[in-house]
């Protein structure tokens, strides 16, 4: 199914099925026997079903969860294409991440059934749904038959509509960066589920990223993919671009000129530097088609030719990382590599990535962000602007002085550089 048609099966049956779980709710209530005092989460779901760069945001409230009740006794439910990360950032055992196919109703609704006797059948006592305003998700933490479920509830906003689902309704802020707000909604367990709204505890700043340290093994083979496909070593600066040619969200899209452009003048100016390009295996045509018109040899296409797991042991090798808001920066925030993130239609306030080598840049238009939880991330922009007017000069300069941070201060293997975050200006 693609995007559009989930969000349309979301929008109408989600919306009658919340409806109907929800005054099977009240009646259930009625005759319910209520949790016994102190009773404490003791094995626990998470519903993150989409994106694997949010997972990395995910992180750290994954972590308290096993902190509190165990590495075992934490499950993750996601979409099979988007589990990679979660098996390498090893918060949780790989028996523990339990796959939802989305490609069609049919499979969806079986594995759908399967969650939730795999829940009733492990025990699964509490459910943290991670999905922004998704009823899908609401669904799937109600009929998990998990005692504890909490999630976002709209209150007396006029929000997308998603039931009276959750024990604990938290209240959507828009002014937390999700990695706070992640947090929150585990931290949200300790509080009075009868306290509205959830939660009236202080913030807290942003949470330490996970981090990536390759082995030796992994550094030597992608070191290797490096050689053979340049034809040579790696002499000097390695910087990657990644011009996302196939991006599902194409305002996103910082325009594919800008990155040949970018591209040909960090050659000019740095004759022992190496250009990588970086993208999934759906857009190896294009990125392919991006390392052709720079045209050089000491340009390398990676596209399809690595892992995910790989694309992170090069971001440990590599010095410079360019890409848009989307999930290649928040897996290079997991490493040392100075991360350069194009936003547009998405706020840095939000999602921008973790880590001390971030440098983003946002125009800041009126407009924008023009996605978020209360559209389902679809934009009616079909000009995105927001990109348009984030030019050349702009990034080289900001690449330059991480090139030069680099060579002021050499890397050293698995440890954070000091380099400030640089911010595009209000236009």
């Amino acid at each position: 199914m693609t995007k559009e048609t989930i969000k349309r099966i979301d929008a109408l049956l989600g919306s009658v099925i919340c409806w109907l779980l929800t005054l099977h709710r009240r009646v259930y209530d009625l005759f319910a026997l209520q949790p016994p005092p102190g009773d404490r989460p003791k094995k626990i779901l998470f519903l993150k079903l989409i994106e694997q760069g949010a997972t990395v945001l995910a992180a750290p409230a994954i972590k308290a969860a096993v902190d509190r009740c165990g590495r075992e006794n934490v499950y993750f439910a996601v979409f099979p294409e988007n589990r990679p990360i979660l098996d390498i950032l090893e918060l949780i055992p790989k028996e523990n991440v339990l796959e939802l196919r989305h490609g069609d109703l049919l499979s969806f609704a079986r594995d759908a059934l399967g969650l939730f006797w795999r829940c009733r059948q492990l025990g699964i006592d509490t459910v943290v749904d991670m999905e922004f305003m998704a009823r899908a998700s609401a669904i799937l933490a109600y009929l998990s038959g998990a005692r504890f479920r909490v999630g976002l509830f709209r209150f007396t906003s006029e929000g997308p509509y998603r039931g009276d689902l959750m024990t604990h309704r938290v209240q959507y802020n828009p002014y937390l960066h999700t990695s706070i707000a992640y947090r929150l909604l585990f931290e949200a367990l300790d509080q009075d589920p009868a306290e509205v709204p959830l939660l009236k505890i202080p913030t807290r700043r942003p949470p330490d990223r996970p981090r990536f340290v390759p082995t030796a093994t992994e550094t030597a083979r992608v070191k290797e993919i490096l050689r053979s496909r340049l034809g040579r070593p790696v002499p000097g600066p390695l910087v990657l671009l990644n011009p996302n040619t196939g991006d599902l969200l194409p305002t996103r899209m910082w325009p594919t000129e800008r990155f040949i452009e970018l591209g040909r003048r960090l050659l000019a100016e740095h004759p022992d530097l190496t250009l990588g390009i970086t993208g999934a295996p759906s857009e190896r045509a294009g990125a392919e088609a991006v390392a052709q018109q720079i045209g050089t040899d000491r340009v390398v296409c990676l596209a399809g030719a690595t892992t995910l797991r790989e694309v992170l042991v090069l971001y440990t090798l590599a010095d410079v990382l360019v890409t848009n808001d989307s999930g290649p920066g928040h897996f290079a925030s997991m490493t040392d590599i100075h991360n350069v993130v194009l936003f547009g239609p998405e706020t840095p306030q939000l999602f921008g990535p973790l880590g001390e080598n971030r440098h983003v840049l946002w125009a800041q238009l009126a407009c924008s962000p023009c996605v978020s939880p209360y559209n389902h991330r679809f934009s009616p922009c079909t000009n995105n602007r927001c990109m348009q007017v984030i030019n050349v000069d702009e990034v080289h300069q900001v690449v330059t002085r991480a090139l030069h941070a680099v060579r002021a201060q050499p890397k050293r293997p698995h440890e954070p550089r000091s380099v400030e975050a640089q911010a595009l200006p209000a236009r």
